[in-house]
């Protein structure tokens, strides 16, 4: 029996700017900054067994953050990162549509195995990147005897964590915020997770809070 602190990375000027990430290594704003050292100081009373983060530096430094107050060391897995978007990262989503109409109309369709188009890299589709979250997180869940760890990642393994965990299926539109620095538990039962808690963010002040693009 494991629970599972899933953390979104602080906020980036990108996170601002509505521009999508992806696999674009883009760095802490001042306010993701301040939101790391709320996170830390409320996760500071909750004992860890491990930190787990997506090798991306905004996912990562949000878990080194965490992990200096826990006194652990933070082990990054690739199979953390967002959603890889193709050509559409770096893009706002006016842009987007401005650029690849069709493309748009079949990502805001939520079309479960629709390729975008490919910049520097290939775009996953939605199947695989919900299947890439899963099996990183069951690995990680898996490979050690842990009563509680923290995963921090991005906001599009958020939401598919949580259709994993309510049971719902992940090309349904989000009914759920997601919000950077919050913490959201699952409770993983040897099988499968189960949704405890979502969107805790009474340790952010509500100038730093930003919701994920839907």
């Amino acid at each position: 029996m494991t629970e599972i602190l899933l953390i979104r990375h602080g906020e980036t000027d990108w996170n601002v700017d509505k521009r999508l990430q992806g696999h674009i290594d883009i760095p802490l704003n001042a306010a993701g900054v301040r939101q790391v050292q709320a996170l830390s100081a409320a996760l500071a009373q909750e004992p860890l067994d491990a930190i787990f983060a997506s090798d991306l530096q905004r996912a990562r430094d949000t878990a080194l953050g965490v992990a200096e107050v826990a006194g652990l060391q933070v082990q990054t897995d690739l199979g953390l990162r967002e959603r890889c978007y193709g050509a559409f990262e770096g893009l706002r989503h006016v842009d987007i549509e401005a650029r690849y109409p069709e493309a748009y109309r079949v990502w805001k369709a939520r079309e479960p195995d629709a390729r975008y188009p490919a910049g520097e890299r290939i775009a996953e589709t939605m199947r695989e990147f919900y299947q890439r979250s899963v099996d990183a997180v069951q690995r990680l869940v898996t490979s050690g005897n842990y009563q509680r760890i923290a995963i921090v990642t991005h906001g599009g393994v958020l939401e598919c964590m949580h259709h994993w965990s309510s049971q719902t299926h992940f090309a349904q539109p989000r009914t759920f915020d997601i919000y950077n620095a919050s913490i959201n538990r699952l409770h993983w039962d040897g099988e499968r997770a189960h949704l405890r808690s979502w969107g805790e963010i009474g340790h952010l002040s509500r100038e730093t809070l930003d919701e994920v693009d839907r």
